[in-house]
């Protein structure tokens, strides 16, 4: 004699609640507050010091202004332990795969702060021809630090306007408000790529000058 099961047959589950973010969608407003207490106050950093901003973000973690009182903690292992990219410094066209390829590897949910003018537009060296004009161009920032170099206590501000993003926000809406993922998709080809391209063998020569000598 077969087995009878308890249940029927199960039923596969839509698509519209698979993913990240399905307890934002399914659980009670409640359970969603705790989930977000307690993403708001276990915030693994890990540190993308590229220039000078980083020692900001040294002096921060410090005993002075030590940002664990927060619920923040420094340096992270690695990527896929850290919840919480802070890059500070200079982010160079050279650089940006490796941000790009760094932040993919942390899990979801993940935040970026973006500590610094250099981070956040180039700073100083924006119109150089091999500085990112800004992280925001290749991975999405939530929380912007101005300031060459922000003070600690700059930075302490940023955490806390991060926690009260985190606090009020659904994962439903942050992962799932377009049928696109929210990451923009930025190769590292095209990162690398000369701004000017070599001319081919069969191109035609450029027209001589009006300042040239006869």
């Amino acid at each position: 004699m077969g087995l009878i099961p308890a249940r029927g047959p199960a039923q596969p589950v839509p698509v519209s609640i698979q993913g990240v973010g399905v307890g934002s969608r399914i659980a009670p407003a409640p359970i969603r507050f705790v989930l977000n207490w307690g993403r708001r106050y276990s915030l693994w950093v890990f540190n993308f010091g590229l220039a000078c901003c980083a020692i900001e973000f040294i002096a921060t973690s410090m005993a002075r202004h030590d940002f664990i009182r927060l619920g923040v903690i420094p340096f992270a292992p690695g990527p896929r332990q850290a919840d919480l990219m802070v890059v500070s410094g200079t982010v160079t066209d050279k650089m940006a795969p490796a941000v790009k390829r760094l932040y993919e590897q942390m899990p979801e949910p993940k935040y970026v702060i973006s500590f610094g003018s250099c981070s956040n537009c180039g700073g100083p060296y924006w119109d150089s021809y091999c500085v990112t004009k800004g992280v925001d161009q290749i991975i999405p920032v939530d929380v912007y630090v101005p300031g060459c170099p922000p003070r600690p206590e700059a930075l302490l501000h940023g955490i806390l306007r991060l926690q009260e993003k985190i606090a009020g926000e659904s994962l439903a809406d942050r992962y799932h408000w377009s049928p696109a993922h929210h990451i923009r998709s930025v190769s590292a080809e095209s990162l690398q790529a000369p701004i000017v391209a070599a001319p081919g063998p069969g191109a035609p020569a450029a027209p001589p000058s009006e300042d040239a000598p006869a």
